[in-house]
């Protein structure tokens, strides 16, 4: 490699409950640099959350980030060339890229739901995963799936 590795920048926690998680959440669902509508959604989703919670004693933010658990997958397969044949290899994901391919998944998903507002959506979709169910966690145990099929190509791994 020519070029030195970047540096990771330092996260500022969230005003409101300080925590980087929710910072880097944010940041993820923020479009066109909009990071104030951002929190403003994802706080309006939590709020909601709150509400729909039912009997639990779990905050807002615990289901959250029991949510975002659920949904963290912890293999995914990838794609290598071996003797002019492409096989699908399972990989074990490290601790940063299983987070952020969480938050991806959850944000994406959201935003396909069929609801009024993105906090809605947003709300929905946390609530759904923390009881393992929902798209996003789907998304996870179809990873994990294509990942077991293929175990017997795990001896390629580079």
């Amino acid at each position: 490699m020519r070029k030195t590795k970047a540096k990771k920048r330092p996260l500022l926690p969230d005003p409101k409950f300080n925590d980087q998680l929710v910072t880097r959440f944010v940041n993820n669902l923020m479009l066109d640099g909009k990071k104030s509508i951002a929190f403003k959604i994802f706080y309006d989703a939590l709020d909601i959350v709150e509400t729909k919670k039912g009997d639990t004693e779990k905050t807002a933010l615990e289901i959250w980030k029991d949510a975002l658990t659920n949904v963290m997958p912890h293999v995914e397969v990838r794609s290598r060339r071996v003797g002019g044949a492409n096989f699908q290899i399972p990989m074990p994901i490290r601790a940063d890229r299983k987070i952020s391919m969480a938050m991806k998944w959850l944000i994406s998903y959201s935003k396909k739901r069929n609801d009024k507002s993105m906090a809605l959506k947003l709300a929905n979709e946390v609530v759904a995963a923390s009881r393992e169910e929902g798209a996003a966690f789907k998304k996870k145990t179809d990873t994990h799936k294509m990942a077991e099929a293929n175990k017997a190509f795990s001896h390629f791994k580079f």
